[in-house]
């Protein structure tokens, strides 16, 4: 049941048309109800990731759109290995969104360097080097599903957040994340 449906039936059974929340429930609740991606696919993940913008798999509806342009969007989705070459460049473009952004890392080679950890010396041995890494999507290459599961995990991670410095709302995830004493 949508959370539309449940304010509705609320309204019908309850004192009718009043809504109470706060004003960071509601900001973080839209914000991660509409998060435009910045796909930057750098290699055979990206694939992927482009398969995940064909209608079969229908991320619009998890109000997620695909955007070129860094400066409007506020999730980059990284997608491939990526070069000390690259390194700058994706720092950059990173650097160009505005906030608050998040980072989702999707594959082995992004999240670790993948089968280029050893014997490699310009590969970058995992995103999280350069950038704040907020999901992990692991897989050679993972499929849309996965990257889809992401993206719900980031809407999670969103709510938690607030527009206040330095205040969360804890809620519990799914699954555990980095930083994340115990692992139940």
């Amino acid at each position: 049941m949508a959370l539309v449906d449940k304010v509705g039936s609320a309204m019908d059974t309850g004192p009718g048309g009043v809504v109470l929340t706060s004003v960071d429930a509601l900001v973080n609740w839209s914000r991660g109800q509409s998060l435009w991606a910045f796909p930057m696919g750098t290699a055979c993940c990206a694939m992927e990731l482009i398969a995940a913008s064909f209608s079969k798999f229908d991320f619009d509806r998890l109000g997620t759109f695909p955007r070129p342009d860094p400066r409007h969007t506020d999730v980059m989705i990284l997608a491939g290995t990526i070069t000390e070459k690259m390194k700058p460049v994706v720092k950059r473009l990173y650097e160009q969104m505005p906030d608050p952004k998040w980072v989702v890392a999707m594959g082995n080679c992004t999240i670790s360097g993948g089968i280029f950890y050893y014997d490699t010396y310009s590969v970058v041995r995992g995103a999280d080097e350069f950038l704040p890494v907020d999901v992990y999507i692991a897989g050679c290459p993972p499929r849309p599903e996965s990257l889809q599961d992401g993206i719900v995990q980031l809407r999670e991670l969103v709510r938690e957040e607030s527009i206040s410095p330095g205040r969360r709302h804890e809620r519990r995830m799914l699954l555990p994340r980095p930083g994340d004493g115990e692992h139940r």
